[in-house]
């Protein structure tokens, strides 16, 4: 048999050569290192793609935003009845308001969308009219 040989991170346990000669608490933690930095490059690369793209795009949008003087702030959603921060969790409806989750129901905000005739529209679709032929022994070819 071979000597057992300590752990490489010198913690004072016995490695194995299955586990690089680390102990196994060593080994688990240098599985999780590499894991977060193969991660990391990952986020890296991404990153500098995603960076890229948003470069070609954003030089026309540039070029607008000096002209108009304006900042690109994102505007606060509010509900349209009660004037709540409707935020992540806002609903939008089909009247295209949004509204809180109080007031999310077409009952609660008086909605003025037409649902029966939406789904009016939807059943003439997907059920096309069936008219049997007027002619009873015509043979069709």
């Amino acid at each position: 048999m071979e000597n057992p040989a300590l752990c490489a991170n010198g913690c004072g346990f016995f490695g194995t050569a299955a586990n690089q000669n680390y102990c196994s608490k060593c080994y688990k933690d240098f599985l999780e290192k590499e894991e977060e930095n193969s991660a990391k490059e990952k986020e890296k690369v991404m990153a500098k793609a995603m960076s890229q793209l948003s470069l070609s795009s954003d030089q026309n949008t540039d070029k607008k935003i000096i002209a108009d003087g304006s900042s690109t702030k994102k505007k606060i959603e509010r509900c349209g009845k009660c004037n709540k921060k409707a935020g992540i969790v806002g609903f939008k409806c089909r009247c295209g308001t949004v509204f809180c989750s109080i007031h999310r129901l077409p009952e609660e905000h008086d909605c003025n969308f037409d649902y029966k005739a939406m789904e009016r529209e939807i059943l003439i679709k997907k059920n096309p009219l069936v008219k049997a032929d007027k002619l009873v022994g015509r043979m069709m070819k």
